[in-house]
């Protein structure tokens, strides 16, 4: 069944009216009064509803059943991403939702080609959010990511993390996957640079506020590649469910 993400409260018997943006996607997908579909709202659980009435504009649904499926790992893993450049950032963000992320930090770090003025990172933080929803609403997960503001890796690595921080570097002598193997599942915040890398300062500043480098192998990783392979491996060792 087709799958929408809806912001507001939920509850069984409701008639709700979708927004017109949901209206249009089940008119292209030429659903009808009668068809099924699932509404979420990011509080957890998803909730099978009945289209009642359905035009090019609008569109209501009648709530029928509660289903508290979940598709969230048990460990919460945040990605801090510097800013790649160009629409890399997009595809990164669809991928880590999909992989399970639970949180999303842009960085903006000293080798990095993209510059945001704060008007265009708060445009681009909402660009960003709806590539989340439309994730979350592709993948199954009934709870959307957290995405932070864009940071400045200065102020962001200073601060007190609760999480286990891991530098993606490839100067690291233990690899990734090799440490998880030796640790329990827990929440830990993946660090990946931009095109060419934390620099030697933005390095030294993260593992003298506590990060641990690990490695992702013997070949030097993409921007775009290297933080979901490494959500890939931590899935594949300590396990997606």
């Amino acid at each position: 069944m087709p799958r929408f993400y809806f912001p507001d409260a939920l509850a069984e018997g409701a008639i709700v009216a979708l927004p017109d943006h949901v209206a249009h996607h089940l008119h292209v997908l030429r659903l009808a009064p009668g068809d099924r579909i699932i509404l979420f709202n990011g509080q957890g659980g998803e909730y099978h509803a009945t289209l009642e009435n359905l035009d090019r504009k609008r569109a209501q649904a009648e709530i029928k059943l509660f289903s508290p499926q979940e598709a969230e790992l048990p460990y919460a893993v945040t990605l801090a991403q510097a800013l790649p450049e160009g629409s890399k950032m997009d595809w990164i963000i669809e991928k880590a939702v999909e992989l399970g992320a639970t949180a999303l930090q842009p960085l903006a770090a000293q080798r990095c080609v993209v510059r945001l003025s704060a008007d265009r990172a708060a445009k681009k933080t909402a660009h960003w959010q709806g590539i989340i929803t439309a994730a979350a609403e592709q993948c199954g997960r009934n709870r959307l990511p957290h995405l932070a503001e864009v940071g400045d890796f200065g102020a962001w690595i200073s601060q007190h993390d609760l999480h286990k921080r891991i530098l993606l570097s490839p100067r690291a002598e233990q690899s990734l996957s090799d440490w998880a193997r030796h640790h329990p599942p827990q929440a830990v915040t993946l660090m990946v640079g931009p095109e060419g890398g934390f620099s030697d300062a933005e390095e030294k500043a993260a593992l003298d506020h506590g990060a641990l480098a690990l490695g992702m192998g013997p070949r030097v990783l993409r921007t775009e590649t290297a933080g979901l392979a490494a959500l890939a491996a931590l899935n594949a060792v300590w396990g997606a469910m």
